[in-house]
């Protein structure tokens, strides 16, 4: 079979396109929120759903309840697989079926669980994280139709947003359900709706649980305030020692690195305030790039503090407290490596030689893209058609701990992350939506590649 080339495949897409926006609307309809619960009837009716709509587009998909673990029952999770030639490349397809809980729906425009298509968007959770990425692999199979010339296995998780914690016994019970020469993520984004990426790099993670010890117990603070500091204010002194003047972590043996494949463009700095909601007075922290300050550098964020509230306080002096640091890691850099060398750090920076514990986990490892493989070429090449202008690659803060792991059982396989989103789709956020055409040129970029990976095959 010949390659069926962009002008059959965008046409194919098109025509399809009102299956998809069908699929995410319905899909948004399901609410599949895993933080009420991954093992609730309602993950069990997303999961069912989605392996529904990929029997439609002829694969082989099933259901199949995963185990944590400590042998307790697991999310649902959506494995399948269409077979065309033995001797032809497989490509393992990834998205996730579960989405973010909406904390006040009083945020939002419209209602978050009903798909409503306002100036050429689709707004509704889930709609571009990771709705949009189920769409983009039934659509691109959707369109290569008869005409598929790869092998395809598919696994939608079920838990991502939860942290994936019956991954990996669920991909060494299924490991032959894994294997694969190239693994596509579809959960993060492009550069804008019109400008495709992408993703070259993802930071590791890990947390750390602080605890800061300054007394036996609490004293009065008008009696003891002065030579002694409360366990707030030397935890505070321990935070602030971690940075420079300029506001960047200033802790040996964190790695720091530059953006993977070389920078192509960097970040707007307006534009980044604008999205983040940054007040006008505060001055950027760190030094270099804004890409490597997001992608490939180390971040370490306070996103829990111990501490008694204004409402009800009094004059004592708080004998200890904790805080939990989220530390993200540079993309090559070991996560338990990364982990030592901030403990190390803060042990030996005690104020005033408080004791000082620390307490890891949840540790991830970070990913970098292969540059100069071959199908980055190609997967280049398809977005240039597809979209009609050159890709600008971009890596991404955030963290997908499974891709190390996939990297790490099959190390021959290469990986491609891409996805449905752009700055505007507000993942994780009030009035998250996904771009229609956007959408359209995503499956039409993913299915130019698969027709491109099957180039010589009968």
């Amino acid at each position: 079979m010949a390659k069926l080339g962009l002008e059959t495949i965008r046409t194919r897409v098109q025509d399809d396109e009102s299956r998809v926006v069908d699929l995410l609307k319905d899909k948004i309809a399901l609410a599949s929120v895993s933080a009420k619960g991954i093992t609730g009837d309602h993950m069990r009716r997303s999961a069912d759903y989605v392996a529904g709509q990929l029997r439609q587009v002829g694969v082989d998909a099933h259901v199949v309840q995963s185990t944590n673990p400590d042998g307790t029952p697991g999310a649902f999770e959506v494995i399948g697989s269409r077979q065309v030639n033995p001797n032809a490349p497989t490509v393992l397809l990834y998205a996730h079926h579960d989405v973010q809980p909406v904390p006040d729906p009083s945020q939002w425009s419209t209602d978050p669980f009903t798909g409503e298509e306002k100036e050429g968007r689709l707004y509704g959770r889930g709609s571009a994280d990771d709705g949009g990425g189920i769409a983009i692999h039934s659509g691109a199979l959707h369109a290569l139709g008869k005409d598929l010339r790869v092998n395809v296995k598919v696994f939608i998780e079920g838990e991502e947003e939860m942290g994936s914690r019956s991954f990996i016994p669920f991909l060494q019970a299924h490991r032959d359900d894994f294997a694969s020469d190239l693994i596509i993520v579809a959960d993060s984004g492009n550069w804008s709706a019109d400008t495709p990426s992408l993703t070259t790099s993802l930071r590791g993670n890990a947390d750390l649980d602080v605890t800061v010890t300054a007394l036996e117990h609490p004293v009065h603070s008008g009696q003891f305030g002065g030579p002694i500091l409360d366990a707030n204010t030397l935890a505070a002194m321990l935070i602030a020692s971690m940075y420079d003047d300029q506001g960047q972590l200033a802790v040996p043996g964190l790695e720091s690195g530059q953006p993977i494949g070389g920078l192509q463009r960097d970040l707007d700095q307006a534009q980044l305030r604008s999205d983040a909601g940054v007040v006008d007075s505060y001055r950027l922290a760190g030094t270099d790039s804004l890409a490597s300050r997001l992608w490939t550098k180390p971040a370490a964020a306070v996103i829990g503090f111990d501490a008694h509230p204004v409402e009800g306080s009094f004059n004592v002096l708080a004998d200890k407290t904790r805080f939990r640091i989220s530390l993200r890691t540079a993309p090559t850099q070991r996560p338990e490596q990364a982990v030592q060398a901030l403990t190390d750090f803060l042990v030996a920076h005690a104020p005033q030689g408080a004791k000082v514990e620390v307490t890891p986990s949840g540790l991830g490892m970070g990913w970098a893209m292969d540059a100069e493989s071959p199908v980055v070429k190609q997967a280049e090449d398809a977005m240039r058609q597809a979209f009609g202008r050159d890709p600008v690659n971009k890596g991404e803060g955030g963290s997908i701990p499974f891709i190390p792991e996939l990297k790490r059982l099959f190390p021959e396989a290469q990986v491609l992350v891409t996805g449905p989103e752009d700055p505007q789709s507000n993942a994780h956020s009030p009035n998250e939506s996904i771009s229609l055409q956007g959408l359209v040129d995503d499956i039409i970029a993913e299915a130019l590649l698969l027709d491109s990976l099957g180039e010589g095959q009968n």
